[in-house]
């Protein structure tokens, strides 16, 4: 029994229970689905809690790590996703789910990531602050550029980023004011995980059927994220390696320049748009697993053979 809890509180278990149960039975998803947009909230507000309001009172020092953020995650990332995304995918909304995975700010799961890969925590943390502050703006512009929003009203694209951004900022200062934070903390890295637990399977599960039963539509979705997470990653290390760019540096470079809020994408699919435009952000998040499962294998080799 202990053994078993043990495995519930670790972040890959739970990762992976939430892509095998979503791919073996779509039944929980009917009273999960109205959930994903409170768990995005929740994962938002208390993944910020990292940041201190001291972070806010330096800019100087922030100039360079959200510059770098905004580059590697919305030019870099971005760009490579929506350029796949219409050279491979001809399903417009298949083609919305990846357009709406580039507007997204980086994953907050790079925060942790990037502590358990030794990288600079720091660089991480600044950077994905400018990255949320810059996809206030961006997700509902780059969603009006791309996107026909015929018919859709301008205004709940910028109400739910809003709501899913900003609004978990503030909640997150707060609790930081008021010192709550101390409460949630011994518990604050549970709850994000089975947040996204219920995300990512609500997502997996809305498209167990096309994912298990339509290859041919899985395909150029799958083609794009093995493209932009895994073999982009290894380009940004090549390079980054050939720059002589710090280790610490690089491991956060490759996570902000790989790793979206796929999450978060889909749930605005499902809630603005359609289940099949959610299907990116469900392949994604699977991608995102074993990225990470990867990356902290390879690290650990590495850390045992030096």
């Amino acid at each position: 029994m202990k053994k078993l809890k043990a495995h519930l509180q670790q972040r890959n278990t739970i990762f992976i229970l939430a892509i095998l149960g979503g791919l073996l039975t779509d039944y929980p998803t009917r009273w999960m689905q109205p959930l994903i947009l409170p768990a995005l909230g929740m994962v938002m507000t208390l993944s910020v809690l990292n940041v201190p309001n001291s972070a806010f009172r330096s800019p100087r020092a922030m100039i360079a790590p959200v510059w770098m953020g905004i580059c590697m995650n919305y030019l870099l990332l971005g760009g490579v996703i929506i350029g796949l995304s219409f050279l491979l995918i001809h399903d417009p909304a298949l083609r919305a789910g990846y357009i709406l995975i580039a507007a997204s700010p980086p994953a907050i799961a790079s925060i942790p990531f990037t502590s358990i890969l030794e990288g600079d925590e720091s660089f991480t943390l600044f950077s994905i602050v400018g990255g949320y502050l810059t996809a206030l703006p961006v997700l509902p512009l780059i969603a009006f550029l791309f996107l026909d929003m015929s018919g859709f009203s301008p205004g709940s694209l910028v109400s739910a980023a809003g709501s899913l951004i900003l609004l978990p900022v503030i909640i997150s200062r707060l609790l930081l004011w008021r010192g709550w934070h101390k409460t949630i903390e011994p518990v604050r890295g549970l709850l994000t995980d089975w947040s996204f637990f219920i995300v990512f399977y609500a997502i997996i599960g809305l498209n167990r059927r096309i994912i298990l039963g339509s290859p041919a539509m899985i395909i150029p979705v799958v083609s794009v994220a093995f493209l932009s997470i895994f073999i982009l990653g290894y380009l940004i290390e090549r390079v980054g390696t050939k720059l002589h760019v710090k280790r610490e540096i690089l491991t956060s470079l490759v996570l902000l320049g790989t790793l979206k809020n796929f999450g978060l994408a889909g749930g605005i699919a499902l809630t603005f748009f359609s289940r099949e435009s959610a299907l990116p952000s469900a392949i994604c998040s699977i991608f995102l697993v074993l990225s990470i499962i990867w990356l902290d294998y390879r690290h650990k080799k590495k850390a045992d053979n030096p």
